[in-house]
């Protein structure tokens, strides 16, 4: 292994957020023991990732940066087929390598995905079921004293329930609550697809 392909790697994972890090992981679990997988950190995944796939850690990442939409990611660091990529894919601005969210000062509106309307809430809480606890606890962040007060706010009506826990993930994302980011916490849960789905279709309006 030489020291820059553990370079490039180390900058690759230290250049996603702590959600899309975790999904990363997530698309690993089929390859990677749990127990290893689960606590390692950034510099402790790139040394299993060079152990356990000699000669193709780079290749791995880029096809996993694709799986979480991080295009610009693989055209940034020169990946295993970045010429084959087009960073205009999954809503980013044609010929930019600024990650989803990350918008430059002076940059048009279009470059940054738009945030979340409580009418976009709404239909992904439809879709969220009786599992929106676990998925507030386990993928949002919430805490489970707060998510209690939603269910007593709102008794008998889990699509409330969801959605005022929606709400407060927004409220704490202020202009980052987009659907990309919801996507990416998403991700590692065993959700009904159509979830995610809606989401990828917010993604493109």
């Amino acid at each position: 292994m030489t020291q820059g392909e553990r370079e490039t790697l180390l900058a690759v994972q230290q250049a996603l957020p702590e959600e899309q890090f975790q999904s990363l992981k997530y698309l690993l679990e089929d390859r990677i023991p749990l127990g290893l997988l689960r606590p390692a950190t950034r510099p402790e995944l790139c040394g299993l990732l060079l152990q356990r796939f000699p000669g193709r850690a780079l290749h791995l990442t880029a096809d996993l940066l694709r799986q979480i939409a991080r295009h610009d990611l693989i055209q940034r660091y020169h990946l295993p087929g970045a010429q084959h990529d087009t960073p205009g894919q999954n809503g980013e601005a044609a010929g930019s390598d600024i990650p989803p969210g990350c918008q430059p000062v002076g940059a048009p509106p279009a470059a940054r995905p738009r945030r979340l309307t409580e009418k976009d809430l709404i239909q992904i809480a439809q879709k969220l079921g009786k599992e929106w606890q676990e998925v507030g606890i386990g993928c949002l962040g919430m805490e489970r004293s707060r998510l209690d007060q939603i269910q007593e706010d709102n008794p008998r009506n889990v699509i409330m329930q969801s959605f005022e826990m929606l709400r407060e993930w927004r409220r704490r994302e202020k202009e980052e609550a987009t659907a990309p980011r919801l996507r990416a916490c998403l991700a590692p849960a065993s959700l009904d697809p159509e979830v995610l789905d809606l989401l990828q279709s917010f993604q493109g309006n």
